[in-house]
């Protein structure tokens, strides 16, 4: 049972002298006194949901605090008798949660224009873009990952493709006319991933489009039209021709298959990640102990 009921952003979602507002106190008041940049907190759209968003820091580090983060959570609200959970979609008549990753590419010696993106920045979202049909196999790693991949319920969408301020394409480009923040937010990557091993994978796609110099072919999808809701002429005008898998097989199939991703992870580490998933997972067949299991452990 959610501990509350509430829409996006309502201050209902965090009332006075509610077990949820002192949690989430408590959350924020841990997070500062660690150091870590907390940026807000607010309710989200789902029940009991709630987002936590810190600041930016290199990659490793980043994922180091998203590790403190998520055990800060839920040490304090085991505290107060709760269960926090960064299950991919708890409730499907309801959105799910991801873990959302934002990344700013900069070059030294390039300059960055309002409007515009750079050569590196450009050919750092055609790398993500060209192996992003492989990359949920690690951002996305359970079977439950992808009951929060679907159309029009602001998870990024099915279709391979990016879009200024488009939550309904799995790469978001924000603030893209502000140079010092301009940033890509990563929507295919959710609570259930290991952040070293997502960033290592997204950046490892990006890099390879910076390193060969891939050229962007798909053209930006800003909305308010999302790539589902075109037809496939509109679509291909874009240069959206693919789509993200939407079966854990399916992602597990095309890792396989990515020899850029697969050489960089090395053949030891893909065939003992895939075959450990592989039998952790096949309990996971009656859909309310599935679920049950899930919150469990995430």
């Amino acid at each position: 049972e959610a501990v509350n009921y509430h829409d996006w952003t309502s201050t209902a979602g965090l009332l006075s002298g509610a077990v949820e507002t002192t949690v989430m106190q408590e959350i924020a008041e841990a997070l500062i006194t660690s150091g870590v940049e907390l940026q807000m907190y607010h309710p989200e759209a789902a029940p009991g949901q709630y987002e936590v968003v810190t600041g930016p820091l290199p990659p490793f580090k980043a994922a180091d605090i998203v590790i403190h983060v998520r055990e800060t959570i839920m040490n304090i609200a085991a505290k107060h008798g709760l269960k926090a959970t960064f299950a991919p979609r708890v409730y499907m008549d309801s959105t799910g949660s991801s873990a959302h990753t934002h990344i700013s590419v900069n070059t030294p010696g390039e300059r960055k224009e309002a409007g515009s993106l750079t050569k590196s920045e450009s050919h750092f979202l055609a790398g993500v873009l060209y192996h992003l049909p492989a990359l949920p196999s690690i951002t996305l790693p359970i079977p439950a990952s992808y009951k929060r991949v679907a159309d029009g319920c602001w998870t990024g969408g099915t279709h391979v493709c990016w879009g200024t301020e488009n939550r309904e394409a799995p790469i978001r480009l924000v603030n893209a006319t502000a140079p010092t923040s301009r940033r890509f937010e990563m929507r295919f990557v959710d609570g259930t991933a290991n952040p070293h091993l997502a960033l290592a994978a997204i950046l490892a796609a990006g890099l390879d489009g910076v390193k060969n110099k891939l050229p962007l072919n798909i053209k930006d999808c800003p909305g308010p039209v999302s790539a589902a809701q075109m037809s496939e002429e509109e679509r291909h005008a874009l240069g959206i021709w693919k789509r993200l898998p939407l079966s854990w097989e399916e992602a597990r199939s095309n890792f396989r298959q990515d020899e850029v991703l697969r050489d960089f992870f090395g053949r030891e580490f893909v065939e003992k990640y895939l075959s450990t998933l592989a039998e952790s997972l096949a309990a996971d067949q009656d859909e309310e102990k599935a679920r049950s299991r899930l919150v469990k452990f995430y």
